[in-house]
């Protein structure tokens, strides 16, 4: 591959990514059967592809089988912190994969990596977060008529293009798999929670047991985090917009307030909102002495760090490995994990395989599903076809040794049956 066809940190590193892959995909059984599939019937044979996710060893996993699809890839990072370069330097060397990302990548390389994946000129793409199908509605207007659609894999993305929708905007027609029963049930709720956990004992070594933990959102990721938190003995705070959130939040067992009130108890505050601004100038100056704030939404604009650095006297870059210390004119400490981008992927290493093993099989039927599909479909958002979460979970429960039953011809009959009563 020439180097202009690429942008990593280095090639050396690809022993260790290749061992990464390795192991990752020995997790991922579901994801690896679909892949075998493809390799014989060839879906994406003929397809470009563009995908801005992270650069994971799952991930890794996932472009192997669009790449076994006939599809010719390229891949870009969707965060500049959650990047793992040895994955980036193995799928260029091992898999012939063009990749651009690079671990704490500057905006400028951020979004020279983005242009470079809206250059190969795709049929399809594949977003985390909606940057490459903003981008390419923004700047590449005259590609729009040679795709046939897209695929987003977070509820940030979703948001966005639920916007685009509704303003008239959108000019594709779009999967949103995060939407997938099979991806945001399970790894928004369970991978989310155990990864973000994960990432905060990495970046600070503190111990979860007694400290007041506010969970901010309490959407699918934020009940997993929530969970896993009240699991290692936490008191957790949620704090919600939506009220029925709310109430299944106080119903959960948690105690629910408003932002204003939590933030001056909280000891650890972590967003996980999809929005903008959900910490703030107000909240900061209440916090009290060492509160640790984390973001586990796509975007580190649920933090809002210019407010943070107007109100600090003084900032510690680099206390620990991933961990900034502001210090307020009252003197006290607010500890910001990994610059306020997803901590699970800047501190940690994501989601664990075995349940992105879902998530990017749903992707790959998905991308499957939409090169046939796409053109006559119209440019709106669309949920993922029940066929594929249902094979997908089948898939699963398969891997894991598990059986569901099936209906008797009797219960057939009367779940059509109108007429049968008690």
């Amino acid at each position: 591959m020439k180097p202009n066809e690429c942008d990593i940190r280095s090639l050396d590193l690809a022993d260790e990514g290749l061992r990464r892959i390795r192991w990752a995909d020995n997790n991922m059984p579901v994801l690896a059967q679909i892949r075998e599939e493809f390799r014989e019937a060839q879906p994406l044979r003929g397809v470009r592809m563009s995908a801005c996710l992270h650069v994971t060893a799952e991930t890794a996993n996932l472009v192997r089988t669009l790449q076994a699809g006939g599809a010719e890839v390229v891949l870009c990072a969707s965060n500049p912190l959650s990047t793992q370069d040895d994955v980036a330097a193995s799928l260029v060397r091992d898999f012939d994969i063009r990749v651009y990302a690079i671990h704490g990548a500057s905006n400028e390389d951020y979004y020279s990596h983005l242009n470079a994946a809206a250059q190969h000129k795709p049929h399809v793409t594949m977003d985390d977060g909606c940057d490459l199908v903003t981008l390419i509605h923004e700047k590449y207007k005259d590609q729009i008529g040679d795709m046939i659609g897209s695929l987003e894999e977070t509820t940030t993305g979703v948001i966005r293009l639920r916007a685009m929708e509704k303003s008239g905007a959108l000019k594709l027609p779009v999967i949103a798999v995060n939407d997938a029963k099979t991806k945001n049930m399970f790894d928004n709720r369970y991978g989310t929670g155990q990864s973000t956990v994960d990432g905060i004992i990495r970046a600070t070594d503190i111990l979860l047991a007694g400290k007041n933990v506010v969970t901010i959102g309490y959407g699918w990721c934020g009940r997993g985090f929530a969970n896993r938190c009240r699991g290692m003995g936490s008191n957790v705070i949620v704090t919600e917009i939506d009220p029925v959130k709310a109430l299944e939040a106080a119903m959960d067992g948690f105690r629910v307030m408003q932002m204003e009130e939590a933030a001056e108890v909280g000891d650890l505050f972590c967003t996980l909102t999809g929005n903008k601004h959900v910490i703030r100038g107000e909240h900061f100056a209440k916090m009290k002495d060492g509160a640790i704030v984390a973001n586990s939404g796509h975007f580190d604009i649920e933090i809002d760090i210019p407010a943070l650095n107007g109100l600090a006297k003084s900032v510690q870059r680099g206390v620990r490995e991933n961990v900034d210390e502001y210090q307020l004119e009252s003197g006290n400490r607010i500890f910001l994990l990994a610059e306020g981008r997803l901590i699970n992927l800047a501190a940690a290493e994501g989601h664990p395989a075995s349940v992105m093993d879902m998530s990017f099989a749903t992707q790959a039927l998905a991308s499957s599903y939409i090169s046939g599909a796409g053109k006559g479909l119209d440019q709106k958002v669309y949920d993922p076809p029940s066929e594929i979460e249902d094979r997908v979970a089948r898939l699963k429960l398969n891997s894991m040794g598990l059986k569901v039953d099936k209906l008797t011809e009797e219960q057939i009959a009367y779940l059509s049956d109108w007429q049968e009563g008690t």
